[in-house]
């Protein structure tokens, strides 16, 4: 599976706000993507970033003449049809206040209202401006009727603002458009309806409130799964001990610690849970009690005594029973040093597990801390698939096509 943006259109709408600066690195974001990226700028963007900027990122003629034609495939047309009918998505950010209410009121007086006038398909709004700009009544029932229409907004956030005060307006950084686009991208996909819950990072287990019993996982496969899960449609939750990579952006997040909080992070989760699979690295072990200050050194040995954690795929295993029923497909991983086929295959009946993946940690160039993984895939059935070394995120999208595949929605097609 290419990553969504592979091929696709965007437009790009850059209104006239000092955050405009920001939309340069969208834009670079969005073409590294493998995206065709056209962007029409107002009158007003071209004062606080020139055209010549995003011409030199995107390899493509930004677009800001109303009664400028548009070249192609060797043919001359009408441009604000033209970007209109070929577009993927529309981006507008900055969107300040001044565009969201043309936009809202149907205006056509510049090149990017007249073209998403024309427009029919997807559009996220990133809006920037001081705050009481956005909290005036008039801006509220301009987003509400964009919402009422289908738009979707990301932000704005709270932060320093250009006026030099700190509020509700500042526009989302590049990085969080870029991923709420890839979510609104995915949706109608084949997993659309379908909520996934995944596990991810390495829980931490306290011994005093400067120690803690953990391990080297950074989150980075979990992470990688729930940006493939969002991207086919999903209704992504990734409940995560601390990561070492940033979360992806449209997706559910829900933060814990230890073990027992993801344990019950799981179980309050799964009564609406089709999908689980547990990517975190979940300590085995816990000391029997936490100091509550921190613990001296002294002379001599220094003796934690352990206590088992509970086994959250295992519990959710004997749950479903012999039928194997709600979640529809519980999927494990086994990090492993030796032994490895012995112990997958040891964990995918105890665990009671539709689906395991298997990972050598010794490998340099696989598991914990590096960006590829080289993985044996082993199914309830007997089936084995050895996989070639991948990125992380490859490995994540070839998971989810077989999740996709054994919920049968292969015959899946696109609205």
């Amino acid at each position: 599976m290419p990553p969504i943006l592979n091929g696709k259109r965007v437009l790009l709408g850059v209104s006239g706000g000092i955050a405009a600066y920001k939309s340069v690195a969208l834009a670079s974001r969005l073409t590294q993507a493998n995206a065709q990226v056209d962007v029409i700028m107002t009158a007003s963007a071209m004062k606080f970033v020139a055209p010549v900027t995003f011409q030199a990122i995107t390899q493509r003629p930004v677009v800001h003449d109303i009664f400028e034609s548009w070249h192609d495939a060797g043919r001359l047309r009408i441009g604000h049809v033209a970007l209109a009918q070929a577009a993927d998505l529309f981006i507008v950010a900055p969107a300040t206040a001044h565009t969201l209410a043309r936009l809202a009121l149907g205006m056509a007086d510049d090149m990017l209202s007249i073209t998403a006038l024309s427009y029919k398909g997807p559009m996220l709004l990133a809006p920037a401006m001081e705050t009481r700009m956005w909290q005036h009544p008039a801006t509220q029932e301009h987003v509400a009727r964009l919402r009422g229409w289908g738009v979707d907004f990301v932000g704005p956030a709270q932060g320093r603002l250009a006026s030099g005060e700190y509020g509700e307006g500042r526009m989302a950084e590049p990085e969080e458009i870029f991923e709420v686009a890839c979510k609104v991208l995915g949706r109608g996909g084949p997993l659309e309806g379908v909520r996934v819950v995944i596990t991810a990072g390495g829980t931490r287990e306290p011994i005093d409130p400067v120690r803690f019993v953990g391990n080297h996982s950074t989150g980075k496969m979990g992470v990688a799964l729930a940006r493939a899960a969002r991207d086919l449609g999903a209704e992504v939750v990734l409940v995560h001990a601390p990561l070492a990579v940033h979360p992806p952006g449209g997706v559910e997040r829900v933060s814990v610690q230890t073990a027992q909080e993801m344990f019950e992070a799981v179980m309050r989760l799964l009564p609406e849970t089709d999908v689980l699979i547990g990517a975190a690295a979940v300590a085995d072990y816990r000391p029997v009690s936490s100091e509550t200050t921190k613990i001296k050194k002294m002379p001599g040995q220094q003796i934690i005594r352990l206590e088992r954690t509970p086994d959250i795929l295992a519990a959710v295993g004997e749950m479903r029973g012999p039928e194997r029923r709600h979640p529809r497909l519980v999927v494990g991983f086994a990090a492993e040093t030796d032994n490895w086929e012995q112990n997958a295959l040891e964990k995918l009946e105890r665990k009671n597990l539709d689906l395991i993946v298997l990972n050598d940690v010794t490998a340099p160039d696989s598991g914990f801390a590096v960006d590829t993984n080289r993985v044996t895939l082993f199914e309830r059935s007997g089936n084995r698939e050895d996989w070639p070394l991948m990125t992380k995120e490859e490995v994540a999208q070839a998971i989810m096509q077989r999740v996709v595949a054994r919920l049968g929605r292969l015959d899946w097609k696109k609205r």
